[in-house]
């Protein structure tokens, strides 16, 4: 995959996205974690917060990027197979990463495994908003986009629960029932998922949102600051609409709220017009550099952060200590700031895989997921 001919923009907007999952899941301790870098506990939004939307929203503008072409010269059978694939890679790697064990058979029973999941609800929306893409038209994508925004908000607020409204709490709300009925807690993450089945619809709708964006990116009759104004004008709007929407519908990640969609949509339209007007009306692209070397094997990294990261939880060494906590015993020692010594540890363990992916990216290895 290389760089040449791609919209750098778009590559650095998915490496500092790749970077801050990896950061904000890899603290020192998460007993001692700075607020903007823990997600809200219920209702409300932080940055973290904001983090897997913007993927599944680049997610949506590369599904554009990807098939635009292909899509105007005639969808043959090997472009569904190739979505097929991708899908199945990104649920098997999210339930490799679910469920392996130092133990034999190396694998948690499946009567405890958590079937949902990040990379899980990556494929699945990958693969639903490639489909709708490849066979509705734009004007068919934004109902579509409108009726899931507008068709969520009324069943997890209308519908009542046990004959009563729904509270839209942990407990009282429609997806965390289906999840419950249909999952089963032995599934789920707690007594919720954040990644759950109903609310990977709207997730959908924030690739689709994505996907839309992606179109005037690509636009051959727009200038380059014509291009810009639009995506900070629509920013502005999906703001305002999210933060008017949540008065009736709250923000919420776990629940992935109608107003959710629209608020980190706007945030991702707007973080991303910086980004644009850094590297293509400035042209200054040799600061996104690291962030290009880090998207390049965007899922690759994550996959590996994830697994290397829990097993250094669980194998021990001295006093019985796992090597993570030996790790951040030992740094924590000499900074003694908690919080300031979770985060030097997170950025460090960022540093790492920035050294993995940049290894992978001077031999030319790419792997497709």
């Amino acid at each position: 995959m290389s760089t040449t001919n791609r919209i750098l923009s778009v590559d650095i907007f998915r490496g500092i996205t790749v970077a801050a999952m990896i950061l904000v899941n890899n603290p020192g301790s998460w007993g001692h974690v700075y607020a903007p870098f823990l997600h809200a506990e219920w209702h409300g939004l932080t940055p973290t917060d904001m983090i897997f939307p913007f993927f599944l929203f680049i997610v949506g503008m590369s599904i554009t990027l990807a098939y635009t072409k292909k899509k105007a010269a005639g969808v043959d059978g090997t472009v569904y197979k190739k979505i097929v694939s991708r899908t199945i890679k990104l649920l098997v790697l999210g339930l490799i990463l679910a469920g392996f064990t130092l133990s034999f058979p190396f694998f948690k029973d499946f009567s405890t495994l958590r079937l949902p999941g990040v990379l899980q609800r990556i494929g699945v929306v990958f693969f639903i908003a490639s489909i709708l893409f490849l066979n509705v038209n734009w004007k068919v994508l934004i109902a579509i986009f409108i009726s899931i925004l507008i068709g969520y908000w009324y069943v997890m607020t209308q519908i009542p629960i046990n004959g009563q409204p729904p509270l839209l709490d942990k407990v009282s709300n429609l997806a965390t029932v289906i999840d419950t009925q249909v999952l089963t807690r032995a599934h789920m993450w707690k007594i919720y998922d954040p990644e759950g089945l109903l609310s990977t619809i709207p997730a959908v709708a924030t690739s689709i949102f994505g996907m839309l964006f992606g179109k005037i990116l690509i636009s051959q009759n727009r200038s380059s600051q014509e291009k810009l104004v639009f995506f900070i004008i629509t920013g502005i709007i999906a703001l305002v609409s999210g933060y008017v929407f949540s008065i009736i519908f709250p923000l919420n990640k776990a629940l992935w709220t109608s107003s959710f969609v629209l608020v980190t949509g706007g945030w991702a339209c707007l973080v991303y017009a910086l980004i644009y007007f850094i590297t293509d009306v400035l042209k200054q692209t040799k600061w996104g550099t690291p962030a290009i070397i880090f998207g390049s094997n965007a899922i690759t990294v994550f996959f590996l952060s994830g697994v290397i990261g829990r097993l250094f939880g669980m194998i021990k060494v001295a006093d019985n200590t796992s090597i993570h906590g030996f790790l951040y015993g030992h740094l924590s020692s000499i900074i003694t700031n908690l919080k300031l010594s979770s985060l030097i540890y997170a950025i460090l363990v960022i540093a790492f895989y920035y050294l993995v992916a940049l290894v992978l990216y001077k031999k030319k290895i790419f792997i497709k997921v």
